[in-house]
């Protein structure tokens, strides 16, 4: 799918206020979704033997399974797309949480760079960050938990 599709779309469902979209193409599919004021895009590729899409994972090499969470998997934020985890909104900036910082639901806990677009991720739950799981830079997996929030 053209990058200049998806993002006429994303201003499509801004203008619209629509607040999700979804749009099949042949075998491919890209589904838009609005999470508070940032727009959030996911890209699926339906054929399980089909390349994967181009520049989806931004890795060069494959990335080992996430290790597994001790805590409950209800209190962990996990990663709505792949791409490249970011724990600032710029490279020497503040980080936008860290262990211990009290997070309301809608506060961005990081950003998620897909396809050179950049995806802030927001908590959908309040509570306290007790445990951080992914170091700035490192590549994300869909459904990787990012955080726990307790």
């Amino acid at each position: 799918m053209d990058i200049r599709k998806v993002k006429k779309l994303i201003e499509l469902l801004e203008e619209s206020g629509v607040a999700e979209i979804e749009i099949k193409e042949g075998e491919e599919s890209v589904r838009i979704s609005r999470h508070g004021s940032t727009p959030m895009t996911t890209y699926v590729n339906a054929p399980s033997s089909a390349p994967a899409p181009v520049a989806a994972a931004p890795a060069a090499a494959p990335v080992a399974a996430p290790a597994p969470v001790a805590a409950a998997t209800d209190t962990a934020v996990t990663a709505p797309m792949v791409g490249t985890y970011y724990s600032s909104p710029a490279p020497g900036a503040k980080v936008f949480v860290e262990i211990g910082s009290e997070v309301k639901i809608g506060q961005t806990l990081c950003i998620i760079e897909a396809m050179k677009m950049m995806n802030q991720i927001e908590s959908d739950r309040a509570g306290k960050v007790v445990s951080m799981l992914v170091k700035n830079g490192e590549p994300v997996e869909f459904g990787q938990p990012l955080f726990i929030i307790e």
